[in-house]
């Protein structure tokens, strides 16, 4: 095979010249042991090596959202839908080999690590079909059937795979709740759940007026798609019931059901194209019958109209957060009335039986876990709830008193169970303050509008017909929202998430339940044409690596972007410092999660580098620039918004654009920059994550204090292990682990020339291709950053007269950001 070097060698190149990346002849309907490949050796095939012999299924690799990670699948030929994953959660890079060895063993690998291989009571496989039924099989030496993938579907069951006791049908986790959903059958019954650390059943075929019953089978043993429908059979095969999906009724049609990770189970005819298939039918049938048809908390009723009940009205985002360890904090019980229902009501147990409302109260009040609770007065049953999605609100009363749990005091008014009925002074007090406080404020408003007011008239009216004509002709524009419509979905910004050199971040959430991270710029020179075009373009780059931008505001001075929430915050908080110094072993990121971090990291950048119709540079790579979502999955934040600040306004906030501890020396140097400025910042950051500890840390010896040359002194002595953070158990036969290390000091060499390209540093750790040994690395960035490293742990940033908007960077380099 052909050797990678580290300069930049183009992908299609790269792929000449090495002897086993050239495309593979597909394998017909069986294949032998003595069989390995990658993507990469499939690509004029589409990934696909192993098709059936009617040609209506293939097997082979995938491409996910993100283009350069992969799925093993099978895939429906004509339609190219995947009715099942090997690898799903555990994508793959093209260089990573599907193995079928001379000794029957069949894996799946990423990088040294086995991510599939299928349990076959320890049988050697002697062949792997691709069946006309869409069936993966595994036959034994004897030739019997050992292993099949219609006993372990994924996310979709198609035409004639029977659906038994013991199998579930997944989706995908919600890429906004994390919220997995269930079909399986149980209690001789179909039902859906909602996977909750406690499961919630939502729907079952027992209660669906749209199936047809026969009345002489017994429990529900399996489900089979045929024809137009949905038949269960009880253990003896009769048939119990048939739910019709479809008026057609084609015999030859190929059917699937796919569990949507929007809770919905719905049918698709795969023989059809999308867009001459009619609307697929779903179950449920009711959309507001699902567990989070809106956000938590929040009332979905109607066609999915969305409202926050009443008691919640005051609280940030209709949300009481309240933890589901709620005993650390004091708490009550408010009345809820008897207008809200909850979808788990109909198939729940209750939690206590033949009791009284009181106690009822006093069971959710006292566990810690209980987040709301509802009592039906006709049966005298109690149910607490752990979890919570979105509540319904019935046609007439639901006959349930409900009651949510909220911090003590969290409510203005009514319905704590704890709350006095005395004389309310403080509430006097505190409106009396309030409204001394809001006349001042009035008065200081129209004072400060007075002087505005000549500019601000100009601004508000004179080009606001031209910027809204201006907008509306943008194609792939994100959502405009008014500032009324985002001070709404904060809370009148009530919850800060963060501070930056842009301006703070706050927490909101829309009518619908979509949960957002709102920025409020601060001191941004350009008017509204200027931000409304810089922002057409970044609304514009969508990539599985970088925080996606969900829209904006730019009414009059209030300029506002409207980002993806990020549940799991920014790296530095999981890489830097334990939430808790009782259990710091519990929030530490292991090895593996820590690598993925990195190379998805990397893969934003590269984007960024490479593949946008204009060329962007970060200018701050840093831990507080990556965030986190449910699953740790890395996107990067904050890129493309060096340009909404002019020079002087950079100096006001930064004086220099970027952080000090990852600027390249070319920085200090005042030469130009370019994308491998970004490099440099980049290898900074992986050596954080690799140590767990900043680069410069004050307290250290003199020989540790500026970590990247101790690196480099641990790699010329061959310790490799005393770069890692302690805490963590490497596996010492994980190659990764010195990859890791080589790409970081070759990102951070002095000469930008030398550094490589993203595209190469995503290649290197993705083993694509080798790393060799790094330089080391002149001293001269030690020297020139010993002074500024003094102040570092002052906070800040570091000073100088380049920066992203220079005129010397303009000149000498084609502009990063969007213009």
């Amino acid at each position: 095979m052909a050797r990678c070097y580290l300069g930049s060698i183009p992908l299609l190149l790269f792929l000449l010249l090495c002897d086993d990346c050239t495309a593979s002849v597909r394998l017909v309907g069986k294949m032998d042991p003595g069989f390995q490949g990658a993507q990469m050796n499939w690509i004029d095939n589409s990934g696909i090596f192993l098709v059936s012999n009617n040609s209506l299924y293939g097997f082979g690799f995938k491409t996910t959202t993100d283009v350069t990670e992969f799925l093993l699948a099978i895939i429906h030929m004509r339609s190219t839908q995947v009715i099942w994953t090997a690898n799903r959660g555990s994508p793959i890079s093209n260089s990573d080999q599907f193995t079928f060895d001379k000794t029957g063993k069949v894996a799946l690998k990423k990088g040294g690590s086995i991510v599939w291989n299928p349990d076959t009571n320890g049988k050697p496989v002697s062949s792997i079909q691709m069946l006309d039924s869409g069936n993966l099989a595994f036959f034994g030496s004897d030739n019997k059937l050992i292993w099949q993938s219609f006993s372990h579907p994924t996310d979709t069951l198609i035409t004639s795979q029977d659906f038994g006791q013991g199998v579930e049908l997944v989706s995908n986790p919600s890429s906004s709740t994390n919220l997995t959903y269930i079909l399986q059958i149980k209690s001789g019954d179909l039902i859906l759940s909602a996977g909750f650390k406690t499961p919630q059943q939502y729907w079952s075929m027992q209660n669906d007026n749209r199936k047809t019953i026969n009345s002489n089978g017994g429990d529900v043993s399996v489900a089979t798609i045929e024809g137009n429908s949905w038949k269960l059979y009880d253990s003896s095969q009769v048939l119990v019931s048939q739910f019709i999906f479809s008026d057609s009724s084609s015999a030859n049609a190929t059917w699937a059901a796919v569990m949507g990770d929007d809770g919905f189970v719905s049918f698709y005819n795969l023989d059809v194209t999308a867009s001459a298939a009619a609307a697929p039918t779903k179950i449920p049938a009711d959309p507001c019958s699902r567990p989070l048809p809106c956000g938590a908390y929040l009332v979905c009723s109607g066609n999915n109209v969305c409202q926050c009940p009443s008691p919640l009205s005051s609280q940030p985002t209709c949300n009481p957060a309240v933890g589901s360890s709620s005993c650390k904090m004091s708490t009550e019980l408010v009345d809820a009335g008897d207008q809200l229902s909850y979808f788990a009501l109909s198939f729940a147990q209750p939690s206590f039986a033949k009791t009284n409302l009181e106690s009822c109260k006093s069971s959710c009040t006292s566990n810690c876990s209980c987040l709301a609770m509802f009592f039906q007065n006709s049966s005298k049953t109690c149910f607490l709830f752990n979890d919570l999605g979105s509540f319904t609100r019935p046609s007439s009363t639901s006959g349930f008193d409900a009651f949510i749990k909220v911090k003590a005091g969290g409510i203005g008014s009514g319905g704590g169970s704890n709350g006095g009925k005395g004389f309310p002074f403080g509430a006097i007090i505190s409106i009396a303050l309030g409204t001394v406080f809001a006349i001042l404020a009035l008065l200081f408003v129209a004072f400060r509008c007075y002087k505005r007011r000549g500019r601000g008239f100009q601004e508000s009216h004179g080009d606001s017909s031209e910027d809204d004509m201006f907008l509306e002709n943008l194609s792939g524009m994100p959502m405009r929202f008014t500032y009324k419509e985002l001070q709404s979905a904060t809370n009148d910004f009530s919850v800060k998430l963060g501070q930056g050199g842009f301006g703070s971040v706050y927490q909101g959430v829309l009518p619908d339940g979509t949960r957002l991270a709102v920025k409020k710029l601060e001191g941004i020179g350009q008017g509204k044409k200027e931000f409304r075009a810089e922002v057409s373009i970044i609304g514009s780059i969508h990539h599985h690596h970088l925080v996606r931008l969900r829209g904006f505001c730019a009414e009059g001075s209030h300029r506002m972007l409207a980002y993806e929430f990020m549940a799991n915050g920014s790296l530095d908080k999981w890489i830097f410092r334990r939430r808790d110094k009782d259990q710091e072993g519990e929030f530490l990121l292991d090895w593996r999660t820590r690598f993925d971090i990195a190379v998805g990291t990397a893969k934003g950048l590269a984007y960024l580098h490479q593949d946008c119709d204009v060329k962007i540079i970060h200018c701050d790579i840093k831990p507080e620039n990556v965030l986190l979502d449910g699953n740790f999955l890395a996107k990067v934040s904050d890129f493309g918004l060096a340009k909404l600040m002019t020079r002087e306004q950079s100096h006001v906030f930064t004086t220099m654009r970027g952080t000090r501890g990852y600027l390249a020396p070319e920085w200090i140097t005042n030469y130009a920059i370019s994308e491998k400025s970004d490099v440099y910042s980049y290898g900074m950051l992986l050596l954080e994550i690799i140590s767990g500890r900043k680069n410069f840390v004050a307290s250290e010896t003199s020989e540790k204090s500026h970590f990247p040359s101790y690196a480099f002194k641990m790699m010329e002595e061959g310790k490799l292990g005393e770069i890692f953070d302690s805490k963590l158990n490497l596996d010492k036969e994980d190659e990764r682990v010195s990859t890791a290390i080589k790409v970081a000091l070759w990102c951070i060499q002095e000469d930008m020339h030398v550094r490589p390209s993203m595209t190469k540093v995503v290649q290197m750790l993705e083993g694509i291709c080798p790393v060799p040994k790094p330089p080391t690395s002149s001293p001269l960035t030690a020297r020139l950053y010993s002074g500024i490293f003094k102040s570092i742990s002052e906070g800040g940033t570091s000073s100088g007269q380049s920066d992203c908007n220079s005129d010397v960077y303009q000149s000498a380099v084609r502009l990063s950001g969007p213009r």
